[in-house]
């Protein structure tokens, strides 16, 4: 399964755009969203592609790093350690290696046992299997009626674009982060946060903050904390967003470890997919964020590309 980090794309391009997803998250921070499950899909799990910054997010204070994460109280999320050992198993799940303690899994899948596990759900894009299922209003379509397509992966982009049709299709994601809470998972990773980014102009940087609003506060009310995925260039409004950790694709190769770093207190998992990238990641960041080598389609070990590297 094909790994999206390879393909980068244009940031925002103004002050305005993120002054705007400000207020928006602002506002959508502070009210209800449906809970109304839709049947689970199969998935296939794909990491998506990060968009290039505009600019580094602001720095803020480091937490103290702790042995382990925890659950303190009722209501509370439980977070993932900090520069922990991490396993990228969206492709296909398998036996965590030796030292593992994070492990992100597709959400068809099962957690892991004893380690503390993400959920991966492509929340903004609807993959080709599933294409059919969603209601023909909530696939983004151009002035022409035509479906608006990520050509990468052949995923029709949803349609955020209003705060009925995100009510909708977030109605649709909790379902599924509902059945990660349901099968022990720790949190939800939401994939396809930048699609605004691939929709000829349709989508805002407004909508895709408005929406991760939802399933965040889904997500918390599930007792599950949730990460930014790539994007980094809105890593700057995760305190506003409520985002707990990112998920950060080939941060290295494009110089974003920095600003997702400094955003995230450096609660940050690194996926890199090339020595380089490796290399270059555990120069700037060893002992202070989660890093892993993958190969491009994260597969299986006894698979012939499978590639995994911690050094």
């Amino acid at each position: 399964m094909p790994a999206k980090g390879v393909s980068r794309v244009g940031g925002l391009g103004t002050a305005v755009v993120l002054s705007g997803a400000v207020a928006t998250a602002a506002v959508l921070t502070s009210c209800g969203t449906s809970n109304s499950a839709a049947p689970e899909q199969p998935s296939r799990a794909a990491p998506s592609r990060s968009a290039t910054p505009s600019k580094d997010a602001p720095p803020s204070k480091s937490p103290t790093p702790s042995a382990s994460p925890s659950r303190s109280a009722p209501g509370t999320v439980r977070l993932p350690p900090l520069h922990a050992d991490f396993d990228y198993q969206i492709g296909g799940a398998y036996p965590p290696p030796a030292g593992v303690r994070i492990v992100s899994r597709d959400r068809t899948a099962a957690p892991a046992p004893g380690l503390y596990n993400i959920c991966y759900v492509n929340a903004f894009q609807a993959q080709p299997d599933e294409r059919a299922s969603w209601p023909a209003d909530l696939l983004l379509r151009d002035a022409g009626g035509r479906v608006i397509v990520d050509e990468d992966w052949g995923e029709a982009l949803l349609d955020i674009g209003t705060a009925a049709k995100r009510q909708r299709v977030a109605a649709r994601v909790n379902g599924w982060i509902d059945g990660c809470a349901a099968k022990g998972f720790d949190a939800v990773e939401p994939d396809n946060y930048d699609s605004y980014t691939r929709s000829h102009g349709l989508l805002t940087a407004n909508d895709a903050t408005a929406f991760i609003a939802l399933l965040t506060r889904h997500a918390h009310a599930r007792h599950l904390a949730i990460a930014q995925k790539n994007t980094v260039e809105l890593a700057g409004l995760r305190k506003r967003l409520g985002l707990d950790f990112a998920v950060a694709e080939e941060c290295a190769e494009y110089d974003e470890c920095g600003a997702y770093a400094r955003a995230f207190d450096d609660r940050v998992i690194v996926i890199e997919y090339s020595d380089s990238g490796l290399r270059k990641a555990r120069s700037g960041f060893a002992g202070k964020l989660g890093i892993v080598r993958r190969d491009v389609d994260v597969s299986t070990p006894g698979s012939a590309d499978y590639v995994r590297k911690v050094r």
